[in-house]
Order: C-alpha cells, then structure tokens, then sequence
C-alpha cells in the first residue's frame, strides 16, 4: 500500500468541500505564510546557516524578501485575478454572458530543490495558494536543516486539512508521485525533471518543471570591464555559485579575456577580502557529492584566479578559468559553484552561432555598451530570461515571468503567472432558453441560405488595414 494515498484522499476530500475556494480562506492562509515569515525569520538563517553557511545577508535578500514579496503582492491583487475575465463575442453570441473562470486544479504537489530551500518552495506554494488549490509540498532532504524546520513549523502556520509536508529522500518522492494529484510543480535538474514528468504522464497530470542549464554572458569589447566584472562577480559567486539563474560561462574576445582578468580578480577581493575562505558573506558548497563534482572540473583551461579549494569545510574559492575550450569537462554540464570558465570567440557573431549549438538556457546575459548589439544578441538567440548589463536581477520583477525553455524548463511563475499557473481557465457561456428561431438556423436539415447566414455570423473578418501615400 503507498503510503501516501491516505493524506491525498484526505486533502482532496477538503478541496471538495470547496472551502480552498474562497477568498477568505486563500488571504488567511497567505497571511499565516507571512507570519511564518516573520516569527520564524531567525530559525529559517540558523537552518540556511547549517545547511551551507548561506550569509544572513543573502538569505534576507534570496530567500525571505523574495517569498514575502510575492506573498503581499498576491494578497494586493488577489481580488481582482479572482474575477471572471470578459472576452469577445461573436455576433451569434452577442446576448450571451461569455467569460473566462479561474479555478483550482485541486490537490497540487510541489516539489522543491536544495539551493534556494525557502524561496523556491514557497514561491510556488504562494501561488497555489492563491489559486485556491490544496497543496503538498516536498522539500528537498538535501538541505536538511531548513527541510526539519518547514516540516516542524509550518504546517502549525497552514490549515491542516489543505496543506501537509513531505518529507524524505528519492525513495520517498517515487511513492509520493505514484499518486494522482492535479497538478504538479517541479524545480531540480533536468535529470529528475524527466522522471518527474514520466510520473505525470501515467495520470496525464498537467506540470510545470523549473530546471536548468548552462547560461551564457557575453561580454562584448566596448564594456565597462570593471562594471562587469562586479555584476559578473556577484551573480557567478552568490550563493556560492548554487543559482540556476547564475552566468555559467563568460563569451569574448581574446583580447577582452586579458583585460577582464584583472577586473574580475579586483572585484573578487573587493568583495571577499584577501582570503575569502575568511569572508562572512561566501557561503560553502551544499554536500561533498556537490563539491567533489565541482572540484573536478578545476583542470578546464587555465586557473587565472582562485583555484584553492577545502574538503573538509566544502569550500571552493571564487575561481576563474581562462582559455577553456568548448571540449572540457566544465563545458559540458551545468556547473552550479563558483567557477568561472571564459571562452574566447572572435566576435558577437561567434558568440551567437556558440550560444544557438547549446540546449536552450534557462537565463542569457549580454553586457555592452551598444544597445543595438544588445538587441541583436536578444533577437538570435533563445532563453527563459534575457538579462542586458547584468545578472540575476532580471528575476527579482515580480512583474516578469520566470521559467525556462526547452531543456530548461516548461511553463512559468512569478506574481500573477503563477496565479495563472495553478489555475485551469474554464471556458464558459451563458445562454438564454429563449431566441430559438436565431439557433434553428444551424440545425438539419442544412440549406445553402442557412450555411451562408450561420456562416456571416460566426466568422471573423480580417480588419482592414489603410496605406497612406
């Protein structure tokens, strides 16, 4: 017997009493997540802290900010993305009642990964809550310390029959899918989001899978290296490089290589110090799986900076490797740490014709001073997200959509995309009993008089467009 059939029969008998549906409940239940929040702010940094050494800094701003963000921002809208959406009529239909109803799937699992252990679980979550749905969420066993405290806390936050925490490992995340849900969120590799998706498929459960991917920066010559250099810093080295949205490769010139190097050693002591090993604010690698697999892609090209690396505190230096070929190990998967490989490429065209050789990225970036060469780089190429003189911020707008593409992910989230994300958009018509003889024209039997009258009723005309000379 799964052992879990019992709480997905329970929680799918609570959505069918239909209380996840109204609006007061799904505002109660946000503000409960927003108090978790607050009165757990300081165990949620000690559980990031054990986990792997994550700064408080970078958690207040990765972690809590960017779920209670989107939780107000769902609590400021919610009443409006609750409202059936008029739409369009036809001439047959022009006394009906014509909309489209937002409504929850019903019982949704989401599955979240170990890197950002908070926000991207919760984030989802806000959404689904938002939506109306009743909800499990699996946290990854990774980062154990902040899966015992959601697991411990929340569920004294959230309305017991609607939402539970899952706990455990892949054995424990087989039996869990083998269930039916109506609705699945993933986010992880691109490995396990297949079998995520496979498992779905068995039910024809609808899903949305947020992996990952080598992202590319390119760095055109005319660019403010000192500029770039920091951003580039700060997106490859936050969270010790365990970002999905993280630049995972520099493209550019040979020549802009050599001037960027010093550039980005500048910026990696002005952040860290001397000895970053040292620094408060550089987090550690998250198991000795993660860092073995790190460690062994430092023998790519050239160690231009950093390089040294501490089993026993899972510490890798913020590194930067120079003249790495398309063939080394560091270039064929995502790296996911912070490490740094630069390709070198004549120019942007290159670059381009690299870039369009690779599964499509989760995020691509482009620093540089001509924003036609930022256009051309954005319109030949295919991402998730597109960033232009800098990193990762492109994910902070509640008001974008964040998802990938391709190898990268399927679907989206964010603010109302993931309102929309957890919600089935229900066609709906509403009809008279009356005007009876206007419907009669599309019955048997069929007349060449009836064909043309329904059929200048029901088309839809081409508007006319006017040249002036």
């Amino acid at each position: 017997m799964n052992p879990y059939v019992g709480l997905v029969s329970s929680l799918r008998a609570a959505w069918l009493t239909g209380k996840t549906r109204a609006a007061e409940h799904r505002v109660s239940q946000l503000e409960a997540l927003r108090r978790f929040l607050d009165e757990k702010k300081q165990p949620i940094l000690d559980a990031m802290a054990s986990d792997m050494r994550k700064p408080p800094f970078e958690v207040e701003l990765s972690e809590i900010i960017m779920v209670k963000n989107e939780v107000n921002y769902a609590l400021n809208n919610l009443s409006n993305w609750m409202k059936d959406e008029g739409v369009d009529k036809n001439l047959v239909t022009q006394l009906d009642t014509a909309f489209i109803r937002k409504e929850p799937y019903g019982v949704v699992l989401i599955i979240g990964p170990w890197n950002y252990p908070l926000q991207l679980i919760l984030v989802p979550l806000v959404g689904a809550i938002a939506a109306g749905n009743c909800v499990i969420i699996k946290p990854s066993e990774i980062s154990s310390s902040t899966e015992k405290l959601l697991a411990e806390t929340l569920p004294s936050y959230l309305d017991k029959d609607c939402f539970a925490v899952v706990t455990g490992g892949p054995a424990e995340m087989t039996q869990l899918l083998e269930n039916k849900f109506d609705y699945i969120f993933f986010t992880g590799s691109p490995q396990v989001g297949k079998i995520v998706m496979a498992a779905a498929a068995k039910h024809l459960t609808p899903l949305t899978l947020e992996l990952g991917g080598k992202n590319p920066c390119y760095v055109a010559d005319e660019s403010d290296l000192q500029n770039v250099a920091s951003r580039l810093v700060w997106g490859r080295c936050l969270n010790a490089g365990q970002t999905c949205v993280a630049p995972d490769y520099v493209l550019c010139s040979a020549e802009t290589q050599e001037k960027l190097l010093p550039a980005l050693r500048h910026a990696i002591t002005q952040f860290f110090g001397p000895e970053p090993r040292e620094s408060p604010d550089f987090a550690r690698i998250i198991s000795d799986k993660q860092f073995q697999r790190i460690r062994a892609l430092l023998g790519s090209g050239r160690v231009a900076i950093g390089g040294q690396t501490d089993e026993r505190e899972r510490y890798i230096a913020p590194t930067v490797l120079a003249d790495v070929q398309p063939s080394d190990p560091a270039m064929q998967e995502e790296i996911f740490g912070p490490v740094l490989p630069i390709v070198t490429v004549p120019n942007v065209d290159e670059a381009i014709a690299f870039i369009n050789r690779q599964e499509r990225p989760l995020a691509m970036y482009v620093f540089a001073s001509d924003s036609k060469l930022v256009r051309r780089v954005l319109e030949r190429t295919s991402s998730g997200g597109f960033g232009a003189n800098d990193t990762i911020m492109q994910m902070t707008l509640i008001s974008l959509p964040f998802g990938g593409i391709g190898n990268s992910g399927l679907g989206l989230y964010h603010g109302k995309f993931s309102f929309d994300t957890f919600s089935h958009h229900r066609a709906c018509l509403l009809r008279s009993m009356g005007l009876e003889t206007i419907n009669a024209l599309r019955y048997p039997p069929y007349s060449e008089r009836k064909k043309g009258l329904v059929l200048s009723t029901f088309g839809i005309k081409r508007k006319g467009t006017c040249t002036l000379l």
